[in-house]
């Protein structure tokens, strides 16, 4: 009876030492992972990241239901995975992150998920972008809007953006010629130089076809709060204003406008399908023209730049098709006028231009041009007037 117990024992003692043999394997297997994904636990191979195997990892303030600002950012995601002939699981998308700690938490997640390259398309997702990357030196960070990665130290924190004012002086022009009352609505979502450079450039469009143009402009202080857009755009209509530009992400600025029976002009996305009857045309963003190109350098091992922007020339922004059911005779002769002067070499903030106070803040002769991706002209140009509600 002694023998087959001994072997028992013999056979237990093997199967024992077969298992913690297959736990260190497991281990092993689990910090060649963090190694290859750039974790701050290792080091990333060089040359190891190619298209097959790489990760990439999107943190969005909204998610594509907006049919705006998200919609168009991960319709830029598609196109890129197209362009790269990505699959599904490498891409990670985390949606509906607010600008607080649940970012940093996102990030750190994707980080740890392998992500060799990680998008933070929200303005105030730069903070935790900066404190995230720090703890992973491997791993490349873009943050779209943002304006500290040139100054932060980090060679792996990128700001990108892009001459979106180029598009909306286009807009513009299809505004400036549709208006009946020579009042301009703009919904904006802050106070900051993004937003008001962009409805400068908005309300610089429609004075170049209309010199009786006039325009008032509301903040929602918030990017994505469609019962605030549409409460701001009815206090404009309220006001006079029959064509209604926007700089928030949801389609709410255009179908209030459309309920109250007027017009108006798009961001981010073509919305026409949102408003048919109202919206004239869009700013629009190509956003894969970046991803296609910071994922590529990643894959082959080159820089990407601090700050990266693009424009008009390049295809980044643009306006959408003209809707030919609510544009002014005349909008696409006018719209590409503009074009080719802007393609040719001439650019939208370029002087004699003034504030609401009458002060020359862009001298004749002279064009403004910002000294990184994210907009710094913060002047609210005489002939608009910021409401508060």
């Amino acid at each position: 009876m002694r023998k087959p117990l001994a072997i028992v024992l013999v056979l237990a003692m093997v199967l024992s030492f077969a298992a913690c043999s297959g736990k260190k394997a497991q281990t092993s297997s689990s910090a060649d992972t963090n190694t290859a994904s750039g974790s701050a636990q290792g080091t990333q191979p060089a040359g190891k990241v190619t298209l097959d195997n790489i990760k990439i990892g999107f943190v969005h303030i909204s998610d594509p239901s907006d049919k705006g600002y998200t919609y168009n950012h991960d319709l830029g995601t598609k196109k890129m995975q197209k362009n790269l002939n990505l699959r599904d699981d490498q891409i990670v998308n985390k949606y509906n992150i607010k600008e607080d700690d649940s970012c940093e938490s996102a990030l750190r997640e994707l980080a740890e998920q392998g992500c060799n390259i990680i998008f933070a398309t929200s303005f105030g997702f730069e903070d935790y972008v900066l404190a995230v990357a720090a703890e992973y030196p491997n791993i490349q960070f873009c943050h779209a809007t943002g304006f500290q990665a040139a100054s932060s130290g980090l060679k792996n924190v990128h700001n990108y953006f892009g001459k979106i004012y180029q598009a909306r002086y286009l807009s513009g022009i299809a505004a400036g010629l549709k208006t009946k009352t020579n009042k301009l609505g703009y919904v904006s979502a802050q106070p900051f130089a993004e937003c008001i450079s962009g409805f400068d450039s908005f309300y610089l469009g429609a004075l170049s076809v209309n010199p009786k143009v006039t325009m008032d402009v509301i903040y929602t202080n918030s990017w994505n709060n469609p019962t605030a857009e549409s409460q701001a755009a009815q206090a404009l209509i309220d006001r006079g204003c029959d064509v209604l530009g926007q700089h928030c992400d949801s389609t709410a600025t255009q179908t209030t406008a459309e309920s109250k029976g007027i017009w108006g002009v798009g961001y981010n996305s073509d919305m026409i399908a949102a408003a048919p009857k109202a919206v004239l045309t869009s700013a629009v963003w190509d956003w894969s023209v970046y991803l296609t190109y910071a994922v590529k350098s990643v894959v082959n091992g080159e820089t990407i730049p601090a700050d990266w922007s693009q424009g008009l020339a390049e295809g980044v922004v643009d306006v959408s098709a003209l809707n030919e059911a609510t544009v002014a005779g005349g909008t696409a002769d006018a719209i590409k006028k503009a074009r080719d002067k802007i393609l040719g070499g001439w650019d939208v903030f370029t002087g004699p231009l003034y504030d609401n106070n009458g002060t020359e803040v862009v001298k004749s002769g002279e064009t403004y041009e910002d000294p990184g991706s994210a907009p710094k002209f913060d002047k609210v140009l005489k002939g608009i007037t910021v409401v508060s509600q």
